[in-house]
């Protein structure tokens, strides 16, 4: 039987592709950002698409809801509200900017889980879906009466006791996706055959299928390996050899320096360890971390930029000034090379640059292609255009946002298949693993030209 969605903070669709080969059609979406909503819209044409602040649209979302409802119930909200004021990412600013008194100690954008639930109590769906960071857990908001309350708190309150579910944090590697990503993924029901099957298992997030050490009942990780390691090769240090044929298979270039520095990071390693490359001494004293006594994690500031044997310049990262050279800025993770036998790691808005958080290719003087982030994300799985409802162009870096901004949808997919079999009578297809395994198509290399971005 088919079934019925409403999708809030839609970005661009990425995450509604779980939708893509199950009986659910979506039939509202809202999304606060024109340019990521154009592209929802030009991949679900059919889903009446709300344009703006859910602050001042929630209400419209439950009339436009009802009106395609047409008496019916709804059976799944799926919301996934912006993370930048919970994500780890970054907490050492928001931490010094708090104690500045820049910003509130509670950052304004985690309460629009407020008016999602506003829709949430008006709907009351069968199910309710939030994805977030792992944050998440234990973020506070103020509520509308000013109380300071736990996000999970609120959620279980405003509800009520018709509702219960539960909030875990979840590695999508374990359930087959080349990429290390992990998520608070929050779920809650009234449906009378989930709530039985959530309190027979003691739970409803689906079991793992994989781990980093396959065990006899579970399947090994898929690694870079497995997914990237056939794609023609290129480096980033010449336009000749930065893009393939392919019009997503290019990389950014890298200006001297960095070239310099990734050109002799050895496999699994990262630029602030390298060594000298003019006399080959190797024991130079390599890159570290520490929190300060406020909590801030800082890099250490006496890694030696210059080769302690011949006084060279060590191929790591530097910043230029009056002085001379000096050690720039970073952590370990800056500048380091992926693992062939590994996920990748969580791809984010900042694919791109060779100075995120381990983003170089495994052996290549270069960072992921656009057309091998999409493979990993799992984006290739799925039809899905880069294109606007309204014909203007797609930046590229647009996608590299929406990649960073997302799921892999076949991992939300895996979650949603099991779901949705309970929302339509068959709970025993999911009291094993069977369906987790099911024969899906996996990592496409095909998808359409970026004919339209630019």
């Amino acid at each position: 039987m088919s079934l019925n969605a409403i999708s809030l903070f839609s970005s661009a669709g990425i995450g509604d592709l779980a939708f893509q080969r199950l009986p659910v059609k979506v039939l509202v979406s809202c999304e606060l950002l024109e340019d990521r909503h154009q592209v929802y819209q030009a991949n679900f044409p059919q889903t009446h698409a709300l344009t703006g602040d859910i602050w001042e649209l929630w209400g419209k979302i439950v009339e436009e809801t009802r009106a395609r409802l047409d008496g019916g119930d709804l059976d799944i909200l799926f919301a996934t509200p912006p993370c930048q004021g919970m994500s780890k990412n970054g907490r050492g600013k928001l931490l010094q900017a708090v104690r500045e008194g820049t910003k509130p100690a509670l950052d304004v954008r985690n309460r629009l889980i407020i008016p999602t639930l506003k829709i949430a109590c008006a709907l009351r769906p069968r199910l309710i879906v939030f994805e977030n960071v792992p944050e998440m857990e234990n973020t506070l908001i103020l509520d509308e009466a000013g109380r300071p309350v736990p996000i999970l708190d609120l959620i279980r309150e405003q509800l009520g006791p018709e509702y219960d579910g539960e909030a875990k944090v979840v590695e999508f590697a374990d359930y087959g996706v080349p990429q290390r990503r992990q998520r608070l993924i929050t779920v809650f029901t009234r449906d009378a055959e989930m709530l039985s099957l959530f309190h027979k298992r003691h739970g409803l997030h689906p079991r793992t299928t994989h781990s980093p050490n396959a065990r006899a009942e579970l399947l090994p990780w898929i690694t870079l390996r497995e997914i990237i390691s056939d794609m023609p090769p290129l480096d980033a240090g010449d336009p000749a050899t930065a893009r393939g044929e392919d019009p997503f298979h290019f990389v950014p270039l890298l200006d001297e320096d960095k070239y310099f520095w990734v050109r002799h990071t050895p496999p699994e390693k990262g630029a602030f360890d390298n060594q000298c490359v003019a006399c080959g001494f190797d024991q130079n004293p390599t890159h570290g971390n520490y929190r300060d006594e406020s909590g801030i994690n800082r890099s250490s500031k006496d890694t030696p930029l210059r080769c302690l044997k011949c006084g060279e310049l060590l191929p790591r990262p530097w910043v230029k000034d009056v002085g001379g050279h000096r050690l720039m800025r970073g952590y370990t993770s800056a500048y380091k090379r992926m693992s062939w036998d590994l996920p990748a790691s969580a791809l984010t808005t900042n694919l791109a640059y060779a100075c995120s958080d381990n983003k170089l290719h495994p052996e290549q003087h270069r960072v992921l292609s656009l057309r091998e982030a999409l493979m990993l994300h799992t984006v290739t799985d799925f039809d899905f255009k880069f294109e606007r409802a309204d014909g203007r162009k797609v930046t590229t870096g647009l996608i590299y946002e929406i990649i960073g901004e997302s799921i892999p949808p076949r991992g939300l997919e895996i979650f949603f298949r099991q779901w949705v079999d309970v929302l339509n009578g068959k709970p025993d297809a999911v009291m094993s693993n069977d369906w987790a395994c099911a024969d899906l198509p996996l990592f496409h290399s095909s998808m359409p030209p970026l004919a339209k971005s630019a």
